[in-house]
Protein backbone atom coordinates (compact mmCIF):
# COMPACT_ATOMS: atom_id res chain seq x y z
CA UNK A 1 0.00 0.00 0.00
CA UNK A 2 1.36 3.23 -1.15
CA UNK A 3 1.89 6.41 0.92
CA UNK A 4 -1.74 9.00 0.66
CA UNK A 5 -1.62 12.49 0.93
CA UNK A 6 -5.09 12.08 1.52
CA UNK A 7 -5.39 10.01 4.95
CA UNK A 8 -2.07 12.52 6.03
CA UNK A 9 -4.01 15.20 5.17
CA UNK A 10 -6.88 13.63 7.20
CA UNK A 11 -4.95 12.95 10.79
CA UNK A 12 -3.15 16.59 10.19
CA UNK A 13 -7.19 18.01 10.47
CA UNK A 14 -8.28 15.65 13.55
CA UNK A 15 -5.05 16.25 15.23
CA UNK A 16 -5.55 20.35 15.01
CA UNK A 17 -9.39 19.86 16.15
CA UNK A 18 -8.33 18.00 19.03
CA UNK A 19 -5.57 20.78 19.82
CA UNK A 20 -8.04 23.00 19.92
CA UNK A 21 -10.14 21.00 22.34
CA UNK A 22 -7.52 20.48 24.60
CA UNK A 23 -7.03 22.87 27.05
CA UNK A 24 -3.32 22.32 28.17
CA UNK A 25 -1.84 22.43 24.25
CA UNK A 26 -3.20 25.90 24.31
CA UNK A 27 -1.17 26.58 27.16
CA UNK A 28 1.64 25.17 26.35
CA UNK A 29 1.72 26.96 23.35
CA UNK A 30 1.11 30.13 25.29
CA UNK A 31 3.79 29.91 28.28
CA UNK A 32 6.55 28.48 26.62
CA UNK A 33 6.70 31.51 24.07
CA UNK A 34 6.02 34.12 26.68
CA UNK A 35 9.05 32.75 29.06
CA UNK A 36 11.29 32.40 26.00
CA UNK A 37 10.27 36.68 24.96
CA UNK A 38 10.01 38.37 27.52
CA UNK A 39 13.04 37.84 29.37
CA UNK A 40 15.19 39.38 27.10
CA UNK A 41 13.21 41.68 25.66
CA UNK A 42 13.51 43.55 28.65
CA UNK A 43 17.05 43.17 28.70
CA UNK A 44 17.71 44.03 25.26
CA UNK A 45 15.06 47.40 26.05
CA UNK A 46 16.97 48.14 29.04
CA UNK A 47 20.64 48.38 27.20
CA UNK A 48 22.19 51.62 26.40
CA UNK A 49 23.94 52.57 23.63
CA UNK A 50 27.22 51.93 24.97
CA UNK A 51 26.13 47.89 24.99
CA UNK A 52 26.03 47.64 21.43
CA UNK A 53 29.78 47.03 21.06
CA UNK A 54 29.37 43.63 22.70
CA UNK A 55 26.54 43.20 21.76
CA UNK A 56 27.29 42.98 17.96
CA UNK A 57 29.52 40.51 19.14
CA UNK A 58 27.31 38.10 20.64
CA UNK A 59 23.77 36.09 18.63
CA UNK A 60 21.48 36.67 21.36
CA UNK A 61 18.21 36.37 18.87
CA UNK A 62 19.57 32.75 18.53
CA UNK A 63 18.09 32.34 22.07
CA UNK A 64 14.88 32.40 20.78
CA UNK A 65 15.25 28.78 18.89
CA UNK A 66 14.78 26.81 22.27
CA UNK A 67 10.79 27.94 21.25
CA UNK A 68 11.05 25.70 18.38
CA UNK A 69 12.91 23.32 20.84
CA UNK A 70 10.27 22.91 23.83
CA UNK A 71 6.78 23.45 22.41
CA UNK A 72 6.89 20.89 19.79
CA UNK A 73 8.24 18.42 21.80
CA UNK A 74 5.20 19.10 24.54
CA UNK A 75 2.54 18.81 22.02
CA UNK A 76 4.16 15.70 20.11
CA UNK A 77 4.28 14.00 23.70
CA UNK A 78 0.59 14.08 23.65
CA UNK A 79 0.26 12.65 19.33
CA UNK A 80 -0.41 8.96 21.06
CA UNK A 81 -0.63 9.46 25.21
CA UNK A 82 -3.69 11.27 24.83
CA UNK A 83 -5.05 9.36 22.60
CA UNK A 84 -5.02 6.53 24.86
CA UNK A 85 -6.24 8.24 27.50
CA UNK A 86 -9.34 9.58 26.15
CA UNK A 87 -10.00 5.51 24.52
CA UNK A 88 -9.92 6.95 20.65
CA UNK A 89 -6.34 5.04 19.77
CA UNK A 90 -7.60 1.33 19.83
CA UNK A 91 -10.31 2.50 16.93
CA UNK A 92 -8.08 4.63 14.85
CA UNK A 93 -4.88 1.84 14.87
CA UNK A 94 -7.55 -0.65 13.50
CA UNK A 95 -7.77 1.66 10.23
CA UNK A 96 -6.39 0.87 7.05
CA UNK A 97 -4.09 4.25 7.37
CA UNK A 98 -0.22 3.24 7.50
CA UNK A 99 1.43 3.33 10.62
CA UNK A 100 3.82 5.91 8.47
CA UNK A 101 1.42 8.07 7.64
CA UNK A 102 -0.33 8.28 10.92
CA UNK A 103 2.80 9.53 12.40
CA UNK A 104 3.91 11.68 9.49
CA UNK A 105 0.27 13.25 9.85
CA UNK A 106 0.23 13.73 13.74
CA UNK A 107 3.75 15.50 13.47
CA UNK A 108 2.84 17.47 10.34
CA UNK A 109 0.52 18.81 12.92
CA UNK A 110 2.58 19.47 15.86
CA UNK A 111 4.80 21.53 13.31
CA UNK A 112 2.48 23.81 12.03
CA UNK A 113 1.03 25.63 14.95
CA UNK A 114 4.92 24.86 16.41
CA UNK A 115 6.28 26.89 13.23
CA UNK A 116 3.53 29.01 13.61
CA UNK A 117 3.95 30.74 17.50
CA UNK A 118 7.65 30.51 16.59
CA UNK A 119 7.65 33.00 13.88
CA UNK A 120 5.54 35.46 15.54
CA UNK A 121 7.44 35.67 18.54
CA UNK A 122 10.36 36.20 16.66
CA UNK A 123 8.43 39.06 14.50
CA UNK A 124 6.53 40.92 17.49
CA UNK A 125 10.51 40.56 19.51
CA UNK A 126 12.56 42.17 16.04
CA UNK A 127 8.89 44.88 15.97
CA UNK A 128 9.31 45.73 19.86
CA UNK A 129 13.34 45.85 19.50
CA UNK A 130 12.52 48.23 15.85
CA UNK A 131 10.20 50.27 18.15
CA UNK A 132 11.08 50.47 21.93
CA UNK A 133 15.07 49.75 22.32
CA UNK A 134 18.00 52.16 21.89
CA UNK A 135 18.68 52.91 17.77
CA UNK A 136 22.39 51.89 18.23
CA UNK A 137 21.21 48.23 20.18
CA UNK A 138 18.82 47.55 17.59
CA UNK A 139 21.35 48.02 14.55
CA UNK A 140 23.77 45.40 16.48
CA UNK A 141 21.22 43.27 17.44
CA UNK A 142 19.34 42.53 14.80
CA UNK A 143 21.63 41.27 12.17
CA UNK A 144 20.28 39.34 8.77
CA UNK A 145 22.25 36.36 9.29
CA UNK A 146 20.57 35.69 12.54
CA UNK A 147 17.41 36.10 11.63
CA UNK A 148 18.16 33.90 8.38
CA UNK A 149 19.30 31.31 11.00
CA UNK A 150 15.84 31.72 12.69
CA UNK A 151 13.85 30.77 9.79
CA UNK A 152 16.11 28.02 8.55
CA UNK A 153 16.47 25.92 12.22
CA UNK A 154 13.06 27.01 13.45
CA UNK A 155 11.62 23.58 11.38
CA UNK A 156 14.37 21.63 11.44
CA UNK A 157 14.75 21.65 15.04
CA UNK A 158 11.12 21.37 15.57
CA UNK A 159 10.92 18.52 13.13
CA UNK A 160 13.49 16.59 15.51
CA UNK A 161 12.10 17.69 18.62
CA UNK A 162 8.36 16.22 17.46
CA UNK A 163 9.98 13.00 16.41
CA UNK A 164 11.44 12.68 19.97
CA UNK A 165 8.26 13.58 21.45
CA UNK A 166 6.32 11.26 19.94
CA UNK A 167 8.70 8.03 20.37
CA UNK A 168 8.06 8.83 24.13
CA UNK A 169 4.36 9.63 23.88
CA UNK A 170 4.49 5.58 22.23
CA UNK A 171 5.98 4.42 24.73
CA UNK A 172 4.23 5.72 28.39
CA UNK A 173 0.87 5.65 28.79
CA UNK A 174 0.69 9.12 31.19
CA UNK A 175 0.26 12.76 29.18
CA UNK A 176 2.04 14.18 31.95
CA UNK A 177 4.95 11.90 32.38
CA UNK A 178 5.23 11.75 28.61
CA UNK A 179 5.20 15.59 28.58
CA UNK A 180 7.86 15.77 31.23
CA UNK A 181 10.09 13.50 29.47
CA UNK A 182 9.49 15.55 26.55
CA UNK A 183 10.64 18.14 28.63
CA UNK A 184 13.78 16.70 29.14
CA UNK A 185 14.20 15.58 26.02
CA UNK A 186 14.29 18.74 24.66
CA UNK A 187 16.83 20.42 27.10
CA UNK A 188 19.84 19.50 24.83
CA UNK A 189 18.99 21.74 22.74
CA UNK A 190 17.97 24.47 24.24
CA UNK A 191 21.37 24.22 26.33
CA UNK A 192 23.08 24.21 22.66
CA UNK A 193 21.38 27.25 21.10
CA UNK A 194 21.81 29.39 24.42
CA UNK A 195 25.50 28.09 24.52
CA UNK A 196 25.46 29.92 20.93
CA UNK A 197 23.67 32.83 21.62
CA UNK A 198 25.58 33.75 24.21
CA UNK A 199 28.49 32.93 21.96
CA UNK A 200 30.05 30.23 24.68
CA UNK A 201 29.57 28.15 20.56
CA UNK A 202 31.23 30.25 18.31
CA UNK A 203 28.91 30.03 15.28
CA UNK A 204 30.68 29.78 12.05
CA UNK A 205 29.57 29.60 8.56
CA UNK A 206 30.77 25.70 8.73
CA UNK A 207 29.71 25.04 11.57
CA UNK A 208 25.88 26.10 10.97
CA UNK A 209 25.78 24.09 7.58
CA UNK A 210 27.30 21.22 9.45
CA UNK A 211 24.47 21.40 12.04
CA UNK A 212 21.95 21.90 9.55
CA UNK A 213 23.37 18.81 7.93
CA UNK A 214 23.03 16.84 11.60
CA UNK A 215 19.69 18.11 11.77
CA UNK A 216 18.05 17.01 8.08
CA UNK A 217 19.79 13.62 8.86
CA UNK A 218 18.37 13.14 12.74
CA UNK A 219 14.76 14.16 11.23
CA UNK A 220 15.02 11.62 8.34
CA UNK A 221 16.45 9.30 11.02
CA UNK A 222 13.73 10.28 13.36
CA UNK A 223 10.62 9.13 11.22
CA UNK A 224 12.18 5.72 10.37
CA UNK A 225 12.88 4.75 13.57
CA UNK A 226 9.68 6.17 15.55
CA UNK A 227 7.94 4.08 12.71
CA UNK A 228 9.81 1.07 13.23
CA UNK A 229 9.06 1.09 16.91
CA UNK A 230 5.59 1.72 16.74
CA UNK A 231 4.29 -1.69 17.41
CA UNK A 232 0.39 -1.33 17.10
CA UNK A 233 -0.68 -5.02 18.18
CA UNK A 234 0.69 -3.70 21.29
CA UNK A 235 -0.71 -0.44 21.59
CA UNK A 236 -3.71 -1.75 20.83
CA UNK A 237 -3.01 -4.68 23.55
CA UNK A 238 -2.22 -1.55 26.32
CA UNK A 239 -5.66 0.16 25.48
CA UNK A 240 -7.61 -2.87 26.96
Amino acid sequence: MSMSSRRIRAIVRKELREYRRTPSIVVTMAIIPLIFLVQPLVVVLGLTASSAGPLAHEHVLLYLLGIPALVPVLIAAYAVAGERQQGTLEPLLTTPIRREELLLGKALASLLPSAAVAYAVYAVFIACVELFADPAVASALLQWPQILAQVLFTPLIATWSIWAGMGISAKFTDVRVSQQLGLLAGLPTVALTSLIAFDVIHPTPGRALALVAALLLLDGLGWRIVSAVFDRERLITGTR
